[in-house]
């Protein structure tokens, strides 16, 4: 496999694209192709404007008309992603079939590669994004770095897994289902996972074990990997959870060392080979201190998709992270995902505690007022308490670095102001004048 690399200075952390591409399309085409995407939220509905871009066309199955995809995209199959009928209409005569979200049951999937669809990721791939048991079973057996961890049937099994790691705390995972710290617990003692067990394996949840790991932050590698076993990896990124969900992200992560970063970005793309994954896709990872007091990483979960953590891509990449993902699943060459700028600091738009009665429109016109600089991408989500209704992405002025921790401070709060004031109609500075 040959390795090249793009200029440093343009590329923070060793962006990096390994092996050849394919010299030319799988398939001669008569016409521009056609991607089917399951599921019709916003990961969806910024592919598709990837797409308006690259003369393809998004197909989307979405459950309801009005969600996020559905709203600006002209082919839609309207469905259940548990529905094969569905899922048959929306792959007929695509190129690939991909997803928004991993939720599509495993049956319909391999049925529909046996009627010879072109399902990417593959489902055997697929499944170590939707159940975190068989992800962690065989992550462990590959050699990659994971928290301790055990299957639970009963609270005794938490109890004696808690014994061997020294004692509560530990964590408790739904095996399937969780996300934005939802399916997530963090027992202090015996009878509190005793609590938790009884309630979620009445509700047929089945359940997990893992260590608590002392955390210094958390990470997170995007890369991307063609059916031909191109490779691609954006710089290595920092992100910062409130509540369980993802507030903000740093691009490229600041303060890591370029072998950690290297180390991150490898790994990444080992799994990706060794799991069988296409398409573009998150390695979320714990960095924590190893033996030898140096930092390290575990690896926390798998996203076989477009991933929040890579929305800074959109205005702080080469190439973003929703067309690669399309040139990945279409078998393309990949773009370059080098970093633009020294940083770039995504802020997520969080439902506020009460709607304001501002419109959005209004704080979108006030923003572009006070942050010109401020490239926003909305959803089109009716507002609720902490559901993501868009993005905000502010890159640094050139001349900064990543290192320097006034300069990555400065634009973090421009970033999270933006995103506050969109989401809350409050500027965060206290600012009143309008």
């Amino acid at each position: 496999m040959t390795q090249s690399s793009p200029d440093p200075a343009q590329s923070p952390r060793g962006a990096r694209i390994l092996g050849p591409s394919r010299p030319g399309p799988a398939t001669a085409r008569g016409s521009a192709p056609v991607v089917a995407m399951i599921g019709g939220g916003q990961l969806a509905r910024m592919t598709h404007q990837a797409a308006i871009a690259l003369g393809q066309t998004l197909r989307v199955l979405a459950a309801d008309p009005a969600e996020s995809a559905a709203q600006v995209t002209a082919d839609v199959v309207l469905g259940a992603h548990t529905d094969l009928d569905a899922l048959r209409a929306a792959a007929d005569g695509a190129d690939a079939l991909t997803f928004d979200h991993e939720h599509v049951p495993q049956e319909h999937l391999h049925t529909l590669v046996a009627e010879g669809v072109n399902v990417l990721p593959p489902p055997e791939a697929l499944l170590y994004a939707q159940d975190k048991l068989a992800m962690r079973r065989r992550l462990a057996e590959l050699g990659a770095p994971v928290p301790a961890f055990a299957p639970v049937d009963t609270a005794a099994d938490v109890d004696a897994f808690a014994a061997a790691q020294g004692g509560y705390p530990v964590v408790i995972k739904a095996t399937r289902g969780g996300y934005d710290g939802h399916g997530v617990w963090m027992p202090a003692d015996g009878a509190e996972a005793a609590e938790i067990v009884a309630a979620q394996t009445a509700a047929g949840t089945e359940l997990m074990v893992e260590q608590k790991v002392p955390l210094r932050r958390e990470l997170s590698a995007m890369a991307a990997r063609s059916p031909f076993g191109q490779g691609a990896a954006w710089p290595v990124v920092e992100s910062v959870q409130r509540d369980g969900v993802c507030a903000v992200v740093l691009a490229p992560a600041p303060q890591i060392s370029d072998a950690l970063a290297g180390a991150a970005q490898s790994l990444a793309l080992r799994l990706a080979d060794q799991l069988g994954i296409v398409g573009t896709f998150a390695v979320e990872l714990f960095e924590t201190e190893g033996e030898d007091g140096q930092p390290t990483v575990l690896v926390n979960e798998l996203a076989m998709r477009p991933h929040n953590t890579g929305h800074w891509t959109q205005d702080g990449a080469v190439t973003s992270q929703f067309t690669q993902h399309l040139r990945a699943v279409l078998d393309y060459p990949f773009g370059d995902p080098s970093a633009t700028a020294p940083v770039t600091v995504m802020a997520n738009v969080l439902g506020a505690p009460e709607t304001p009665t501002m419109s959005m429109d209004e704080r979108l016109h006030h923003l572009a007022g006070r942050i010109p600089d401020a490239r926003v991408h909305l959803y089109g989500k009716g507002e609720r308490p902490g559901r993501k209704l868009g993005h905000v992405n502010i890159t640094g002025a050139p001349g900064g670095s990543v290192d320097d921790p006034g300069y990555v401070a400065a634009v973090r709060e421009r970033a999270e102001r933006a995103a506050h004031w969109l989401s809350h109609a409050v500027w965060t500075d206290g600012w009143e004048g309008h």
